[in-house]
């Protein structure tokens, strides 16, 4: 793991969105599934996944989702359920409500509230398959009162069309009833424009590979979505009094997910970064996706070394990390000096995974610096506002003359006029 002075590190990376021919295979995915439907979904399942279907096995019938109950451990079951308490009951905390304001002169200003009607929710199912990810999408939806949450997910490939039996318990334990057996950018097309078996969504939320990417990025607009995720981050700022090898851990649970990911300690402690740097190998020799976890230590993880923790404070607001963790003497005092993060862990017991599984916050986090003016999914992005407000004649009386002055600056005399016509009927100047 590589040893530098902080101001040695490139502190942004690049986005990338894709090669020419990633970004052309999926706008034509997208363009013929707006176009064909069921057909392009069947025909791309083959293709990609190997997977022969008619368009019923599309949809995943009840008896599926109950058989997969008999196929997960129940320790799974356990954790799975309480975990879903712990979300549902941090997202509760964010619900907002409708307000009205009455002033005196009659006028009503205020804002309504609804949620979404229909949210799309894709669940990756290619390297690992990611059951606490349905539970991080769907419960702020629901908790925000969205009515209709649908699914989707890949096939198994290699002939077979079923589903991991963990998604699809994670999914009925969240409440979700329409899942559908299909990925990758074909599986967004469908969500944004629907097919015969698949009705148009609102909005699409969760990760997938760079197809999946580029195709939410194509759809941003005929539906919303919740972002163009990139690899996973981590930052961990640290003085002499942390451990070493909670620190490589945590570095190496980001480092994990993907070639790409990264995993950076700041620290003003040159002992430390060498002790880390020493506990990161030793901890890789025994990890099973070490192939993964080496790559990404090698392209992307460092150890930068700062002359004092304000210091390090400066650097993680530059980086404004999807994951920061604070192992100091005191981090609650440096809580109040940390103005970019997604998600901040505080202390040697809060490791990134209990955020990541159990504690309650969200774990679809902003990346790639976007920390700096993004936030975790959370109820507010299932959730749209309308303004409401009702001018009483007093109110217009008293300010039309004021409204004209603005649209005439403008030279839209037409909004002028819509103004100058009440006034002249209602006893106003009209001037």
């Amino acid at each position: 793991m590589r040893i530098m002075r902080a101001e040695q590190f490139g502190l942004k990376r690049e986005v990338e969105y894709g090669t020419p021919e990633q970004n052309a295979s999926a706008l034509k995915i997208v363009g013929d599934v707006k176009a064909e439907g069921d057909a392009a979904l069947l025909r791309y399942s083959e293709q990609f996944d190997g997977v022969k279907m008619v368009a019923e096995e599309l949809s995943v019938t009840r008896e599926e989702i109950e058989a997969a109950y008999s196929d997960v451990d129940e320790r799974f079951l356990t954790a799975i359920r309480e975990a879903a308490v712990n979300i549902r009951t941090f997202h509760e905390k964010q619900k907002r409500n409708s307000w009205m304001d009455l002033s005196s002169d009659g006028t009503m200003l205020g804002q309504i509230m609804r949620p979404l009607k229909r949210v799309g929710v894709y669940v990756p199912g290619g390297k690992a398959a990611y059951p606490s990810s349905v539970l991080m999408n769907v419960i702020p939806a629901q908790v925000a009162g969205v009515p209709e949450i649908v699914m989707v997910t890949p096939p198994a490939t290699g002939g077979k069309a079923g589903i991991d039996p963990y998604i699809l318990v994670a999914a009925a334990e969240a409440g979700v009833r329409e899942m559908y057996r299909v990925g990758g950018a074909q599986a967004i097309a469908a969500l944004a424009y629907g097919t015969e078996s698949i009705a148009p969504v609102d909005k699409i939320t969760g990760p997938g590979n760079i197809y999946v990417a580029l195709a939410k990025r194509a759809v941003f607009g005929a539906v919303d979505i919740d972002s163009i995720a990139g690899p996973s981050e981590i930052v961990v700022l640290a003085d002499e009094n942390a451990d070493a090898a909670y620190i490589a851990a945590d570095l190496l649970s980001q480092a994990e997910h993907d070639e790409m990911a990264s995993a950076v300690l700041v620290t003003p402690s040159e002992a430390l970064g060498e002790a880390v740097a020493a506990e990161v190998e030793r901890q890789l020799a025994t990890l099973p996706r070490a192939e993964i976890a080496r790559a990404s230590i090698d392209s992307y993880g460092a150890v930068l070394l700062v002359d004092s923790i304000d210091e390090g404070i400066a650097v993680v607001n530059q980086l404004a990390p999807e994951h920061l963790e604070v192992l100091t003497a005191d981090p609650m005092k440096l809580l109040g000096h940390i103005e970019n993060a997604g998600a901040i862990f505080l202390g040697p017991y809060s490791s990134e995974p209990v955020g990541d599984y159990f504690a309650g916050p969200n774990h679809i986090i902003p990346t790639n610096g976007t920390a700096r003016f993004s936030s975790p999914v959370n109820v507010d992005d299932f959730m749209k506002k309308s303004s409401l407000i009702y001018y009483s004649k007093e109110a217009l009386l008293a300010n039309g003359d004021k409204i004209m002055t603005l649209a005439r600056h403008e030279g839209l005399e037409g909004h002028a006029r819509a103004i100058e016509i009440r006034l002249e009927k209602e006893g106003g100047s009209g001037a």
